[in-house]
């Protein structure tokens, strides 16, 4: 059967790097042979330059012309495997875009079940009442702070000439209640004259006085 139809390979298939990473080394490859090949031409054209015509230079010609043949043979060789590896790059790109935008989709995708796991949590008609009571919390605060803050019936606006009649008024009354007492005098209660205050009933014995001083 094996025979027939071959045996299963085990080969793993060549991936797209792979594919481009050997494209890469065969235009390497290629640059060689074409610098090499230049090379020779340039050698070749400086014989050219050097001999007269004659059948050794129509010889050098022919050779040249090979030369250069297998130059644009290679030349062609590497412009077509230049396309390939580019294109290989380019569905390499894609590949990865590609990926990128799976994954992106796979984390909205995620993402969106949570959220709607979370919010299926959130009651809005609690969160509205909870705004009603806080407004008419800061309501009651604010009536409250105004009803503090409230000034009593003080008169506010005052001139001049008021405050100056208060001045007069206080100064008269400063001079009538200094009448009694003149200037130096002390008043009667601070004077030796004046004896024990009366609410004392008899006066100290001496010998009495002498005793508690011991």
């Amino acid at each position: 059967m094996n025979r027939l139809f071959g045996a299963k390979s085990n080969v793993p298939k060549p991936t797209l790097n792979s594919a481009i990473a050997n494209v890469d080394t065969r235009i390497e490859s290629i640059d060689v042979k074409l610098a090499k090949l230049t090379a020779e031409l340039s050698t070749y054209q400086a014989r050219l330059s050097r001999m007269r015509d004659g059948p050794g230079k129509s010889a050098i010609k022919q050779k040249a012309i090979k030369i250069l043949q297998q130059r644009k043979m290679y030349e062609s060789q590497k412009d077509q495997l230049t396309q390939q590896s580019w294109n290989m790059e380019q569905a390499g790109m894609m590949q990865d875009n590609l990926k990128n935008t799976m994954a992106t989709v796979d984390a909205m995708k995620t993402t969106q079940k949570e959220l709607k796991r979370q919010y299926g949590k959130v009651n809005i008609d609690k969160i509205e009442r909870l705004q009603d009571e806080m407004a008419d919390l800061m309501d009651v605060g604010n009536d409250i702070q105004e009803s503090i803050s409230r000034s009593y019936d003080v008169p506010e606006d005052v001139d001049e000439a008021e405050l100056d009649a208060e001045l007069e008024a206080l100064g008269d009354e400063v001079e009538l209640g200094g009448e009694g007492i003149g200037e130096g005098e002390m008043p009667g209660f601070l004077t030796e004259s004046a004896g024990p205050p009366q609410f004392i009933d008899d006066a100290p014995e001496h010998g009495k006085a002498m005793e508690a001083a011991k």
